[in-house]
């Protein structure tokens, strides 16, 4: 047995491991490196697939399949008359494809739920930054339906989004507003699922209405401090 296990040792050392990738992985690396390389920008052509595949030595058959795998990425796209070009990728449309919160497993569930606490508590800086006394006008005429002690119980699933909703959009950042819209079903399955069901201890949390007034006459580290209370409902489920 002992010289069985030399043998084989002695082997996997004379011989390389197989690589079992496929020809179109290979190319869909190479392609990339090269955009890299190249220093290629969003608009700029990529050569033609016959040109590809001369100079990789492989078909066009292999080429034309790491450039549809490229395209379902959104790293390079069709244009009229142009033929292929690098693309800007759209990061949100790719999370979205693969979305589903019933197919995700109850600790990528969680993840997913921090997350969004911790994005809206670091959101402060850039609030503050861009709101309008517009923003503060919508904000106030959505916390007047919230009831008198909203501050002592779980919020509502449909108000929450509200509320959150536009302190995204006042956030003026589009990735993030997209984000927020792209993971509301997952946190409304969150809520809904009982994952979060958790009993907590009766304590007060800042409101929404506590917030827009913090936003009225605080500062950003008065908005993060805030936004940490007002989900300490949450942080006590979760934890």
């Amino acid at each position: 047995m002992k010289n069985t296990n030399n043998q084989a040792s002695d082997l996997s050392t004379m011989l390389d491991i197989v690589d079992t990738s496929s020809l179109a992985d290979k190319v869909e690396i190479i392609l990339i490196k090269f955009f890299l390389d190249n220093n290629l920008k969003p608009g700029d052509a990529i050569p033609k697939e016959i040109n590809l595949a001369e100079s990789l030595g492989v078909s066009r058959t292999v080429i034309r399949e790491a450039l549809l795998r490229l395209r379902m990425t959104g790293l390079i796209e069709s244009k009229k008359k142009r033929g292929a070009v690098l693309a800007n990728p759209d990061l949100i449309s790719l999370l979205q494809k693969t979305l589903y919160p019933t197919m995700m497993d109850e600790n990528t569930l969680r993840d997913m739920f921090e997350m969004r606490l911790v994005m809206e508590i670091g959101m402060a800086d850039l609030i503050f930054l861009r709101i309008t006394p517009e923003d503060i006008k919508e904000l106030t005429e959505i916390v007047k339906v919230e009831p008198a002690k909203a501050d002592t119980f779980l919020f509502d699933i449909e108000q929450e989004i509200k509320f959150h909703g536009k302190l995204y959009e006042i956030t003026g950042n589009n990735t993030l507003k997209r984000f927020q819209q792209m993971l509301l079903p997952v946190f409304k399955y969150v809520h809904e699922s009982g994952i979060l069901a958790k009993k907590i201890k009766g304590k007060r949390f800042v409101s929404h209405k506590g917030i827009v007034d913090i936003i009225k006459k605080g500062t950003p580290d008065d908005l993060r401090n805030a936004m940490r209370s007002h989900f300490e409902n949450h942080f006590q489920r979760l934890f």
